[in-house]
């Protein structure tokens, strides 16, 4: 039926337009930006995975930026101890050298001294951005013993979490400015006597009132020798440290006094047979007996760095401090004690050279192992990329064979709506004489 009011085939062909026009539009769209989901409103759940995951890359992107950071420190680090390898090896070849009977020391020192300020040159220029990890100052408010260096960054169950490279200052520092909380002395075999400081008798001014003051009396019997009294007051302001210079300042050959990590004990080391016993008025201090330690070759000390850290060696009936970076051997003479003294020397190289040949392995590790995060967080962020592709990215061949065929249905549309249209001029034509 033709009706002159309702013209449905036109109703027909306007709907099937306005569709194809809408799918042309989407296309259109999926063309100009690439993606097949561009908003939120295309499809919400693909677009909010997508989001997060451009958001992962990106911090991907930080981490890799983070470990080149961490190599090219590393590797600074890693060159400075790698050029004192040789350095320290050409120390205790000298010191080898000196060994021999008659040979000029004084003249071997003049080298060992350049060789020293070589070491010192070489860990004090290992700086990058300006980091330096091999020579430190351990008192500064800022320093941290563990440096990190970011690795990963992942996302599990809606946690991130990121990781961390870790590298120990503390064992591949060749200097420190400032001597370690803790005083540790070893020699051989000896026994190790420790004196407790309670804080609650001396020390402690809720405990010990201002006016109050008591003894602590130091009685030292060398072997075979006479007993000496040294007394001391002490009071709520004596200080562990103030102890620990009272016993220093007996002047005991080969007596080594400390304190230790915890603040509250004196560490006491007896290598020359030395007894002593310590009394104390008000209990503060235990009376203990040191009982005589035994002689040792090599004793050390956990201070400083691995060149600058100190040895302890007995030398003249007493017990003194080497470091590499130190030591001289100009006075040297081919008695047995400095011989003695001057193999105690070389073993003190050796353990140095050795410490610094595991602190470079280690970074060497660290620095392999960075390497190979490098090229991990390269293939990673290249499969997640790929992944936000496959969800939202548009299939360009299938989106321009679409746009073909809507296009060709738009052409057909118009046509078909321009026929429908012309009926009612048909209608027209039916009332014509």
């Amino acid at each position: 039926m033709s009706s002159l009011m309702t013209n449905s085939q036109a109703m027909t062909a306007l709907q099937t337009l306005r569709s194809v026009n809408s799918n042309l539009s989407t296309t259109m769209n999926r063309i100009s930006t690439g993606y097949r989901v561009a908003t939120a409103s295309d499809n919400a759940a693909y677009w909010s995975i997508a989001t997060t995951m451009r958001s992962d890359v990106q911090a991907l992107g930080a981490v890799q930026d983070a470990l080149g950071l961490g190599a090219a420190t590393i590797d600074t680090m890693y060159t400075g101890l790698e050029g004192t390898v040789d350095v320290v090896s050409s120390i205790k070849e000298k010191l080898v050298a000196a060994r021999t009977p008659g040979v000029d020391r004084a003249k071997i020192q003049s080298e060992i001294t350049e060789l020293q300020k070589q070491l010192k040159n070489t860990a004090d220029s290992a700086v990058f951005n300006g980091e330096n990890w091999i020579s430190v100052d351990s008192q500064q408010s800022t320093y941290n013993s563990t440096k990190s260096v970011v690795s990963s960054f992942s996302r599990a169950n809606g946690v991130v979490k990121v990781d961390t490279l870790t590298v120990d200052l503390d064992a591949i520092k060749l200097y420190d400015k400032t001597l370690d909380a803790d005083f540790i002395t070893a020699h051989g075999n000896a026994v190790t006597g420790t004196l407790a400081f309670d804080k609650t008798a001396v020390g402690d001014a809720a405990a010990v009132p201002p006016t109050t003051t008591g003894t602590i009396s130091f009685e030292v019997t060398p072997a075979g020798g006479t007993a000496t009294t040294t007394t001391i007051n002490v009071s709520q302001n004596t200080t562990i440290e103030e102890l620990a210079s009272a016993i220093k300042a007996l002047g005991v050959a080969g007596l080594t006094v400390g304190i230790n990590a915890d603040g509250e004990t004196l560490e006491i080391k007896n290598a020359s047979g030395t007894e002593i016993d310590i009394t104390t008025t008000d209990g503060g201090i235990a009376d203990t007996n040191i009982a005589a330690m035994a002689d040792a070759d090599v004793a050390v000390k956990t201070e400083k760095g691995v060149l600058d850290k100190t040895y302890d060696v007995y030398q003249n009936g007493a017990w003194t401090d080497f470091s590499v970076a130190n030591l001289d051997i100009s006075k040297f003479t081919d008695s047995q004690t400095d011989l003695a003294a001057l193999e105690t020397y070389i073993a003190g190289v050796d353990d140095a050279l050795a410490t610094i040949t595991d602190a470079a392995t280690n970074l060497g590790a660290i620095k392999n192992r960075i390497g190979l995060q490098q090229d991990f967080v390269k293939v990673l962020t290249d499969s997640l990329d790929r992944g936000i592709g496959q969800l939202v990215d548009a299939d360009m061949n299938a989106e321009s064979t679409r746009l073909q065929a809507l296009q060709t249905q738009q052409q057909l549309g118009i046509q078909a709506l321009s026929i429908a249209n012309s009926g009612s001029q048909s209608i027209l034509s039916l009332f014509r004489g």
